[in-house]
């Protein structure tokens, strides 16, 4: 199930973001766990709201939250964003995912993804892309498996050297 975060998730958020395991892969270098307190999680999850406040369906940051499970608690965390590069805003589409490591390699991001493709196609989205840590083999496996093309590497987004996969979406 794919839902907004909510306030009362800090803890799951920190338990998530708070792992080596999870934060080895995202951001800029150097790449250290900063979520280190529920306060922490909690302004995290603020500014994630802000920053999907103004953006349009099916665009956003969603919980992912296993549908068989006992607590309403996520696991991880399914996006679609819009990018920017140097030069600020383009018309490109992210979609991305991070899981805590106790739930990877159970499909969870595959079902998720799945489910956000379909949202964008029906948005009338013309094509998403997965940005991958070169390294990050389990992503890119993922990405894959949503029929993705790997477009080699790139050094577009963010400052970094980037794996990049891409989607056509037909409607």
């Amino acid at each position: 199930m794919l839902r907004p975060w909510v306030e009362e998730d800090a803890p799951a958020f920190l338990d998530i973001y708070s792992r080596d395991e999870v934060i080895r892969w995202l951001g800029p270098h150097p790449r250290r766990v900063t979520v280190t307190t529920l306060e922490i999680a909690r302004e995290r999850l603020r500014f994630g709201e802000e920053r999907v406040a103004g953006l349009s369906a099916p665009m956003g940051l969603w919980a992912i939250v296993p549908i068989n499970a006992v607590r309403d608690e996520p696991v991880g965390t399914m996006m679609l964003m819009p990018l920017e590069d140097a030069a600020g805003p383009t018309d490109q589409v992210e979609i991305g995912w991070h899981l805590h490591p106790d739930h990877q390699g159970r499909g969870y991001a595959t079902e998720a993804a799945n489910a956000v493709v379909d949202a964008a196609a029906a948005a009338g989205l013309e094509e998403v892309l997965a940005l991958t840590d070169l390294d990050n083999e389990p992503s890119q496996r993922v990405a894959l498996r949503l029929g993705m093309e790997d477009e080699g590497t790139t050094d577009r987004w963010f400052g970094l050297t980037l794996r990049q996969y891409r989607k056509v979406l037909y409607i």
